[in-house]
């Protein structure tokens, strides 16, 4: 992979991990959150994709209109699927396996579905990388969870959701072609719809929910679109079978910015985590 690449790729992570951290200071209601910073997003992106697409002279067609209605899909698939496993079983074990299965759920699709090739050191790289998320995200069997099994079943649904949308993005920007920034706008813009009525049923909590989270909603609107619309250029001119991993190194810098913000725990761990996620990714460049 090119180290343009791979700066493109961590930069997403870091931007990942910013707005993941801005949510974490959510005061309000949760669904009203997310369809909060949804529409702040659909109205920062749209016009940007509009205007990229009139530059380009590109139009608006089936091909567009079919890879964000199933990216769409994928996307609220995923947030219900994890929050589903978060309400039946505990972060602790739905999270690890979650961010752990995605990234290589992801490489075994696209090897076996895209037909994807890889050098034998950048698999290694990709499985290293993993590793190290691991490594940070810790033991989730050892805290004394309750209902393992069915964390581990959350855990790996939500893993499965997540590759489905990463493979679907990636088929849609590399073989239908459609440009990173208005597909995902158009993605925003209907997840941002199907959310709506949903959100219009508690019309008298939104004003308190854009009073109190005000800021994180501002910085989810620009940070996650901006993450992820990096990533989809990214799988424009590399294998997504090494994209998939290195996105998750977000977790990586999100754990030694919550070291730092939060005063979690497991400082050792974490930096062990993150030399073996960097020998990874040195592995991947190579």
């Amino acid at each position: 992979m090119q180290p343009g690449t791979i700066a493109m790729v961590l930069a997403a992570a870091v931007a990942h991990a910013v707005w993941n951290l801005a949510s974490k200071y959510k005061r309000g209601d949760t669904l009203l959150f997310v369809w909060a910073y949804s529409c702040a997003s659909t109205l920062l992106w749209v016009p940007i994709g509009l205007v990229l697409m009139v530059q380009d002279q590109g139009a608006i067609d089936w091909r567009l209109g079919v890879g964000a209605a199933v990216s769409a899909a994928l996307h609220i698939a995923y947030s219900l699927t994890l929050q589903a496993g978060y309400d039946r079983a505990e972060l602790g074990v739905v999270y690890p396996i979650a961010r752990g299965t995605g990234p290589v759920l992801t490489m075994l699709f696209a090897i076996l579905i895209l037909g994807e090739r890889l050098s034998v050191v950048a698999l290694l790289g990709a499985l290293l990388v993993v590793s190290g998320i691991l490594v940070v995200t810790g033991n989730p069997f050892g805290s004394g969870s309750h209902r393992p099994l069915q964390g581990m079943f959350w855990g790996g649904a939500t893993g499965a959701t997540i590759a489905s949308y990463t493979v679907w993005d990636s088929y849609a920007v590399t073989s239908l072609h459609l440009a990173p920034v208005s597909y995902y706008a158009g993605t925003l813009l209907l997840q941002t719809l199907i959310l709506t009525p949903s959100a219009l049923r508690r019309w008298h909590h939104i004003h308190a929910v854009i009073r109190a989270d005000a800021v994180p909603i501002l910085i989810v609107a620009v940070f996650s679109p901006l993450a992820y619309i990096l990533v989809l250029t990214a799988m424009l001119t590399a294998p997504l079978a090494l994209v998939a991993p290195l996105r998750e190194s977000s977790i990586i810098i999100g754990s030694l910015f919550a070291y730092r913000l939060f005063r979690e725990g497991h400082l050792a761990r974490r930096i062990v985590g993150a030399v073996i996620v960097l020998t990874g990714i040195a592995a991947i460049s190579s």
